[in-house]
């Protein structure tokens, strides 16, 4: 199991301004508010607290750029699909996520996380389909693993196979809990540098 020595925030980026001058490999995480975006930093990098969890949804409204052993940066984006926040912010979110996509070079994946007890949403679709556009490698993370009953599992896999158009066996089932996946998710993010 990998360990995480020199993790840290480096920076929650408003604008393109604010983002940090680097050359390492940057690896998005993206996927809808409260899905565990924050609850995966910390588990795949050992940290408790690395990124906040919240019980409020939507609490990431930066870029936050996480330096991961000065080898890699995770880019922590804005959960998608939480409609507590006004449509001058959803605009503003939208022109941060496209500046990004379009115009930083450093950026080499997208880890989409989806709740495996769920469909996935037209806004994960969206997603998927706009790190297609952009020609990113995917990596697709069903979190909540844990939460599943064992009938439920394969059917759900399937599910979010069919939905994002992707092989089933491309899909990494997660668990904060359990630490399932976590060493099948280090590995396909490594292959992504």
């Amino acid at each position: 199991m990998r360990t995480c020595n020199k993790c840290e925030l480096v920076i929650s980026a408003p604008d393109r301004e604010s983002w940090p001058d680097t050359t390492l490999p940057e690896v998005v995480l993206a996927g809808r508010s409260n899905v565990g975006k924050s609850s995966f930093i910390n588990t795949i990098t050992n940290r408790k607290k690395l990124a906040y969890v919240g019980n409020t949804p939507g609490k990431t409204r930066l870029l936050n750029f996480f330096n991961i052993d000065d080898e890699l940066m995770f880019v922590d984006v804005p959960g998608y699909g939480y409609a507590n926040i006004s449509k001058k912010q959803l605009m503003q979110f939208g022109d941060m996520m496209e500046d990004y996509f379009a115009n930083r070079e450093q950026k080499v994946g997208l880890v989409l996380i989806v709740d495996s007890r769920h469909k996935p949403t037209e806004d994960d679709v969206t997603m998927i389909e706009f790190a297609r556009y952009h020609q990113m490698n995917t990596i697709v993370i069903a979190t909540k693993f844990d939460k599943l009953k064992k009938n439920e599992r394969k059917k759900n896999l399937l599910k979010i196979s069919e939905v994002l158009e992707l092989p089933v066996e491309s899909i990494i089932p997660f668990s904060s809990e359990t630490r399932l996946g976590v060493d099948a998710a280090w590995k396909k993010i490594e292959s992504l540098y």
